[in-house]
């Protein structure tokens, strides 16, 4: 894990992180990639979400996002997205520093209303891998027909995914963050992936309050977080009440 080291403060109020991951997505019915067989979706992560399965099997790849992002608009964002929001506007209310990450590739936070950090991308997106165009669009969605690149003519978009084997979008911004937090949120993670699952350590190594809520007990749990199990739907705003009156937010 990258080496952390607190940053200069830039406010007195509180500074909060909140790392987000499929367990509140699920929660509006998003299906997550893995299941309890270490499957995604019926799919081996090496055959669809990895550089060399797009350049191997470019079909299945774009059939396997493309129901993906079809998807999101039989979904809708849960009171778990909805609190993370009121949380926000109490933390910016008091003088303080918010910031929102998300390891989820879809758009319901911003759909309720926040502005997230999307370090593993979006499915709301799709890049151009030759001249670096992003197009947003959630309407080109038939599985069996690619998206042309209007900017140079490339056959096809691919999603704007962070793929295995491929460097996080942000991190830069992510660790500023993090290095100066007073008090850091993990929502719905498994705890596995890095290096999102090491951002949690490092907030608590630099003396940040560490607050971990997931259905399960997640592999980074330490005994020292406060650890609120359940689904996010129902134990996040419950999580967002108690940290309003820990952190005397009005």
């Amino acid at each position: 894990m990258q080496h952390f080291e607190s940053s200069e403060l830039s406010s007195s109020g509180p500074r909060v992180v909140v790392m987000t991951g499929a367990g509140i997505s699920a929660d509006s019915g998003v299906r997550t990639f893995r299941d309890h067989g270490g499957l995604w979706e019926g799919h081996r992560p090496e055959d669809v979400a990895t550089p060399q399965a797009w350049r191997r099997e470019r079909k299945l790849v774009w059939r396997f996002y493309q129901q993906r992002r079809a998807q999101l608009g039989a979904v809708s964002p849960n009171p778990g997205h909805a609190a993370l929001v009121a949380l926000e506007q109490r933390v910016r209310a008091a003088g303080g520093e918010f910031t929102l990450v998300t390891q989820n590739v879809d758009d319901l936070h911003e759909r309720a209303g926040s502005r997230p950090i999307h370090m593993h991308g979006e499915l709301a997106w799709l890049r151009c891998e030759r001249c670096e165009r992003r197009l947003h669009d959630l309407e080109q969605v038939d599985p069996d027909r690619f998206v042309r690149c209007d900017a140079c003519g490339h056959d096809a978009l691919r999603p704007d995914i962070v793929w295995f084997g491929e460097m996080p979008y942000h991190l830069e911004s992510i660790e500023l963050a993090v290095s100066s937090c007073t008090d850091f949120i993990a929502v719905g993670t498994s705890g596995v992936v890095w290096p999102a699952a090491g951002y949690l350590h490092a907030a608590r190594q630099l003396g940040a309050r560490t607050w971990v809520q997931s259905l399960d007990a997640p592999e980074n749990l330490d005994p020292s977080d406060r650890f609120r199990p359940g689904r996010a739907a129902l134990a996040v705003p419950a999580l967002v009440d108690e940290l309003v009156l820990e952190l005397g937010l009005r």
